[in-house]
């Protein structure tokens, strides 16, 4: 691995692997319980520029630069047949990747995923309040409790979510809210042509399923969407088991295809 790459983990298995991408203050970690869950299986997780244990990282930030070092990561580690998926941030980058039509992906799962074309929602007095999300201990635990989630969490993913949501290089923090919300990527998206399972909370706050139907699935060739009841944004914290569950039907349905 080069040093002008993320962080990033290959755990061998079998394929094809899963590649996978975190939120907006997040960290490779995110996955923890999903990949426990999906044991045996090939798995490549990433600490995303200028977060976790790649926040030491120049920039830029941009989802375009996300997108590159993805693309970089899959190809350091001479990954040649593979799914990417793809968590909010990670979601919208897991869509700019399909749309570049990369040799071995067959599918992306978009969990809880920004939408292609940004909510009405998304103003810029919006996205000003959004980049102060994480400015401390406490609001970051504030966003954790009251935005984020929508079930009980263990004190340690508790804690977890607050390191990682403070890990950041300052300007990768401010980048997504300020910038990468706002990208409208449907003509991107559009040119996707893997098929997409997109996995939605049912008490996701931030990209409910009502945004995802409208400024999503249309701009999907191929796509399924799957609700998992009771669940809030953080779905890899959340709900790990039906994550996994949802991940493992849709890689043995590409398999079988």
């Amino acid at each position: 691995m080069t040093n002008d790459l993320p962080v990033y983990d290959h755990v061998h298995g079998t394929g094809p692997t899963l590649v996978f991408v975190h939120y907006w203050g997040g960290s490779a970690r995110t996955w923890a319980s999903v990949i426990t869950g999906l044991g045996g299986r090939d798995i490549l997780t990433i600490d995303s520029r200028g977060w976790g244990r790649s926040s030491s990282l120049p920039g830029p930030y941009s989802l375009q630069q996300l997108t590159n070092d993805t693309l970089n990561v899959i190809a350091d580690a001479e990954i040649a047949d593979y799914m990417l998926v793809g968590h909010s941030m990670g979601g919208k980058v897991a869509q700019l990747v399909a749309s570049a039509h990369p040799n071995g992906l067959r599918g992306i799962v978009l969990v809880g995923s920004a939408p292609a074309r940004p909510a009405d929602e998304i103003t810029p007095e919006h996205q000003e309040g959004l980049s102060h999300a994480y400015d401390s201990d406490e609001s970051a635990a504030w966003a954790r409790d009251n935005v984020l989630t929508a079930t009980s969490l263990a004190d340690t993913v508790k804690t977890q979510i607050v390191q990682d949501s403070r890990s950041s290089a300052a300007a990768a923090a401010a980048e997504w809210p300020l910038h990468g919300i706002a990208q409208d990527i449907s003509a991107e998206t559009s040119q996707a042509t893997v098929p997409a399972l997109v996995v939605t909370g049912e008490y996701d706050q931030v990209e409910p399923t009502d945004v995802l139907r409208r400024n999503l699935l249309p701009y999907l060739a191929h796509s399924e969407l799957i609700v998992i009841p009771r669940t809030g944004h953080l779905i890899p914290l959340e709900a790990p088991t039906e994550l996994v569950s949802v991940i493992e039907s849709f890689a043995n349905s590409l398999s079988a295809a």
